[in-house]
């Protein structure tokens, strides 16, 4: 995942270089940093990005403690002491002479106007728990593996940036450019503030980008933000299957925080293991219950989503540690590995991996590297419909890389199948609201914002446990059960339609009718981007090829989703568990509007008093997604 922080005082490259350089520590004073880092065995940062070149630096090159503050901290040359000396050398006065080793707009000349500069932007990179543990536990090659696929999802990332995001802008923003080049300084971190496993990177993203003139600018950050997601995503996606693939490992969902997105997880990996390397997630969640009683109190009500982002932002500053004294990379895994055996004994930490792998193998074996790109888009296009209503490109891209990282569970995928599935999503199941206005610059694909013709799901509430009242539903859940639904209908009717049509034919008009089918459809074999099974017969009736898919689509998608849900949409909630759940929920939404202003307890609801028209969730029927096979 990535993180992201605005860099915005002008002294903040002092916190970079004397304690984010010293791997979160705190450097002695009047201690050069290279000396500092060689004597605490750390890793000095490096510079990247395609914006090198133009200040005269290289990939790789070690970042300096003047580089940081000339760059990081004036918005200047890395090398601008050279440049103005010779200037001054050339009978240039010190009033010009400073001026030209600026980078784009002064920074004095921003404070004057009384703005604050945005100096840079620093996206920290860090994998899941199970990955940070079995880098840490694991062996020697185990641990090079893991880093090597960190470094070279980072890299994809930022070409992805590059690419696709950056830009420049000026005129108060009324003109842009591409930015394909940036300035990065990154930074190696293996620890938290707690001193256990956290391998991460620190990427200071310097607000300045260079036009097509060669004159520097600011780099539009907000555009910049707003697909930090997309990028997270990416970054997940890219380093999970390679460490997958390299070490024959598959992925699990594990449920973080109830009605939130689940995280895919290493299979095989003991719950023991990460809740002793997420030491930071047990202080957090002790403080957030405290600060989310306060919330209700305050307000009479249960959090929303985004105010539970901004109380675990809080708690998270609350249980923030001291700087620790920084240690080598091969002292911290003696310590970590020490730590590991004394609490889980030494056959659990030895076998860690070989049972990550039994697990993997399991896994691989019954989920097979295919994709349903028709039932992708599906998915994709309901879940983020139904979590934002509204939404642009880059939430249906972010979307698609979920559904491969659960799909796939590890597996390797073509190039392009995440673009390949968020276009499809985009063409076929979504409506364009951005309509070009007469004399005004036509928006870019990414800035249009599209909607669909779903039905939008109802609210409904999920039982308490442990005492707890009950819930309101997310609207994540409320996007799966969506999406299932459009899912389980499609396959029906995807079935029953091939059914009809299947007859006995040679391979070649076989072969002839699921080319017609695809058109529609967009079956696998079809699909230009589409993992297919390699071992499969290159001809397969209709029918078969339905089958196949939706075996491999119930197989891959998580346990969780499908527990007590059949292929019907009209019976798959009928289970007594959901059945108990949706009539106390009925009983409880309509009790609330009552009770609340007197601040009353709701009494538990009986489950045979609900009203059985409201007990059903309602599911979409095929003809539903009216946007289906047809460009908007």
């Amino acid at each position: 995942m990535i993180s992201v922080a605005k860099v915005q005082k002008r002294n903040a490259w002092r916190y970079y270089v004397r304690g984010v350089a010293f791997g979160d520590g705190r450097r002695p004073a009047r201690q050069p940093m290279k000396d500092a880092q060689e004597k605490a065995g750390l890793p000095p940062g490096v510079w990247m990005g395609r914006g090198l070149p133009a200040l005269g630096l290289t990939a790789g090159q070690t970042v300096t403690e003047r580089q940081m503050e000339l760059v990081f901290g004036m918005l200047r040359h890395p090398d601008a002491d050279r440049m103005e000396r010779e200037l001054l050398d050339d009978g240039a006065v010190s009033e010009t002479a400073r001026p030209a080793t600026v980078l784009g707009q002064p920074i004095e000349e921003i404070e004057a106007r009384k703005q604050t500069p945005l100096l840079a932007l620093d996206l920290v990179f860090r994998p899941q728990a199970s990955l940070n543990v079995l880098w840490a536990l694991g062996d020697d090659h185990t641990r090079r593996v893991i880093e090597r696929a960190h470094e070279r999802a980072i890299a994809t990332v930022l070409r992805y940036l590059e690419d696709e995001v950056a830009e420049t802008r000026w005129s108060s923003g009324r003109k842009r450019a591409k930015a394909p080049a940036l300035v990065v300084a990154k930074w190696r971190h293996f620890d938290n503030r707690d001193g256990f496993p956290l391998l991460h990177d620190h990427c200071l993203i310097a607000n300045r980008v260079q036009r097509p003139d060669g004159s520097w600018y600011a780099l539009d950050t907000v555009r910049l933000l707003q697909h930090v997601v997309a990028a997270g995503t990416l970054y997940t996606l890219r380093m999970t299957t390679e460490v997958c693939e390299e070490l024959g490992l598959a992925t699990v969902p594990r449920k973080v925080t109830p009605g939130l997105r689940p995280v895919m997880e290493i299979a095989g990996m003991d719950q023991d293991l990460i809740d002793w390397s997420a030491t930071r997630r047990k202080q957090i969640d002790a403080v957030l219950e405290g600060i989310t009683d306060k919330y209700v109190k305050k307000h009479k009500r249960l959090p929303d989503e985004r105010a539970r982002h901004g109380l675990g932002w809080w708690a998270a500053q609350d249980t923030r540690q001291e700087k620790k004294t920084p240690k080598p990379l091969e002292q911290l895994r003696a310590g970590w590995r020490t730590s590991a055996v004394l609490r889980f004994g030494k056959a659990m930490v030895d076998g860690l991996l070989e049972r990550c792998r039994a697990a993997g193998a399991v896994i691989r074996a019954r989920v097979g590297p295919l994709v349903d790109t028709a039932l992708a888009a599906v998915d994709v296009a309901a879940v983020v419909f139904t979590v934002r209503r509204f939404f642009a490109r880059r939430h249906v891209l972010a979307e698609a890389r979920r559904h491969l990282m659960e799909t796939l569970r590890g597996r390797a995928f073509p190039p392009g199948l995440d673009d390949y599935i968020a276009d499809a999503a985009l063409s076929r199941h979504s409506r364009q609201l951005t309509l070009p206005q007469k004399g005004r610059r036509p928006p870019a694909p990414d800035q249009l914002t599209y909607t669909a013709d779903f039905a939008w799901p109802h609210r409904w509430w999920i039982a308490g446990t442990d005492g707890k009242p009950p819930r309101e539903s997310s609207r994540y859940e409320r996007a799966r059960v969506a999406s299932l639904a459009l899912q389980n209908a499609i396959r029906d009717a995807r079935i029953l339609s091939s059914a009809r049509d299947e007859a006995p034919a040679a391979a070649a008009s076989a072969t002839a009718r699921t080319s017609d089918h695809d058109h529609n459809h967009d079956q696998a074999a079809a699909a230009p981007h589409v993992v297919d099974h390699s071992d499969r017969d290159t001809a397969l009736t209709p029918a078969q090829r339905a089958a196949a898919v939706h075996v491999h689509q119930q197989a891959a998608m998580p346990e969780e989703y499908l527990e007590g849900r059949t292929t019907d949409p009209a019976t798959w909630l009928h289970t007594p568990k959901n059945l108990a759940r949706l009539a106390a929920f009925t009983q409880a939404a309509e009790a609330r509007s009552r009770i609340v202003a007197d601040g009353q307890q709701p009494k538990q609801p009986a489950k045979d008093a609900a009203d059985p028209a409201r007990q059903q969730h309602h599911t979409a029927q095929p003809d539903q997604g009216r946007g289906a096979g047809r460009d908007h």
